[in-house]
């Protein structure tokens, strides 16, 4: 999907916890950043994601690139915080206007369980309990996330939409986006591999 940075640049986003109102161009108008679109803060699916772009948040930190969450809603935040699953700032947006305008797709009940059983699924679902991450049932299940990359000024480098509800924009792509994959650390960056694994399927997406 083609993306026009300018046509969300006004749309605005809530500061998690201080409800601070700004425009998502705010981001990008003075430094680089990576801004990740969450699908929910109790899914373990999301804890993860946050999770594993703690080993490369130092880097981007060292480089002058923002880190940003951003969930649907405030619903469940206050576990999110309180778990310290991601090390970056973390907002939610007005309305769903945003995710929609960006192309991220909603499941139906039926699809979303489907989705569970996908390799890829049961894979994060093993490591996400092998870390001890838990998960929820609050808030909206059926919606899907992304991530945008973005140069100072309004470049945009990446526009990334989750084909299901455990995809993700990879450690060493995100790195290789800005320039950085020298940084990159295969060994120990994790989400280069999440290893194969049957698992149950009762966690919380």
């Amino acid at each position: 999907m083609s993306t026009d940075i300018t046509t969300i640049g006004s749309h605005k986003v809530k500061s998690i916890p201080s409800g601070e109102s700004v425009e998502l161009r705010s981001f990008w108008q003075e430094q680089n950043v990576a801004i990740i679109f969450f699908r929910r803060w109790g899914c373990m699916f999301c804890r993860l994601w946050a999770k594993e772009l703690g080993e490369i948040a130092p880097i981007l930190k060292k480089n002058n690139i923002r880190l940003v969450g951003i969930g649907v809603e405030n619903t469940g935040s206050r576990e999110f915080i309180d778990g310290k699953f991601f090390d970056g700032d973390l907002y939610y947006v007005e309305n769903l206007a945003t995710y929609q305008t960006l192309g991220f797709k909603r499941f139906n009940v039926v699809t979303i369980i489907t989705s569970l059983f996908w390799k890829q699924s049961r894979e994060a679902i093993y490591k996400g309990k092998s870390l001890g991450l838990g998960g929820d049932l609050k808030g909206d299940w059926v919606q899907t996330g992304g991530a945008l990359l973005v140069e100072k000024g309004g470049n945009l480098l990446r526009h990334f939409s989750q084909q299901g509800p455990s995809d993700h924009l990879s450690n060493e792509d995100i790195l290789k986006y800005f320039g950085l994959e020298n940084e990159y650390k295969a060994d120990t960056m994790a989400n280069k591999k999440r290893e194969e694994t049957e698992c149950p399927t009762e966690a919380k997406p």
